[in-house]
C-alpha cells in the first residue's frame, strides 16, 4: 500500500463493472483510496500482466467471481492531493464490460463487502460521480457485446 501513497509516477489500476442482467457488482473498499466507500471492483497491474489478466485476476480477487472480460468501458485518471497540494494518489484507470461466468460473488481480502445491486437502484450506495457514469455506461454498451 505504501508504494501508492505518494507515488514517483501514476499507476495503472483495472477495474470492472460485472453485469448480469439489470444488475451490477459492487464492492465496499477497505483500504484507501476510498475506503469504506462502494466502488466498481478492481486494483492495480501487476509487472508483466495484461491489462485484460489484470482485470480477470483483480475481480477474483475482491468478488470471486471469474469473468468473461469485454471491451474497455473508459480510461480515465484519479489524482486526489492533500491539503499541502502534494499528489497523495494517481491513478490511470482502465474500466471493463465483465461478465460473470463462474465463482460465488464474496468479499475479498480488500474489500468488507460485495454485492449485487439493482442497476435502478444505485443511489443508497453513494458512489462517486465517476464509477456512477462508467456503470451507465456498462449498461448501455452491454447490449452491443
Amino acid at each position: 500500500m505504501s508504494q501508492r501513497l505518494y507515488p514517483t509516477r501514476p499507476i495503472v489500476g483495472v477495474g470492472g463493472v460485472i453485469v448480469d442482467g439489470d444488475r451490477v457488482v459492487l464492492i465496499k473498499r477497505r483500504y484507501e483510496p476510498l475506503a469504506n466507500r462502494w466502488s466498481i471492483p478492481g486494483g492495480t497491474l501487476e509487472v508483466g500482466e495484461g491489462l485484460e489478466e489484470g482485470v480477470a485476476r483483480e475481480l477474483v480477487e475482491e468478488t470471486g467471481l471469474v469473468v468473461r472480460v469485454g471491451p474497455v468501458i473508459e480510461v480515465f485518471d484519479r489524482i486526489l492531493r492533500d491539503e499541502d497540494g502534494r499528489v497523495k494518489y494517481h491513478f490511470v484507470l482502465v474500466d471493463y464490460l465483465c461478465l460473470p461466468v463462474g465463482g460465488a460473488l464474496q468479499a475479498g481480502d480488500d474489500v468488507s463487502e460485495a454485492e449485487w445491486a439493482p442497476f435502478g437502484g444505485l443511489e443508497p450506495y453513494e458512489l462517486t460521480d465517476k464509477a456512477t457514469s462508467v456503470i451507465r455506461k456498462a449498461m448501455d454498451l452491454r447490449h452491443d457485446w
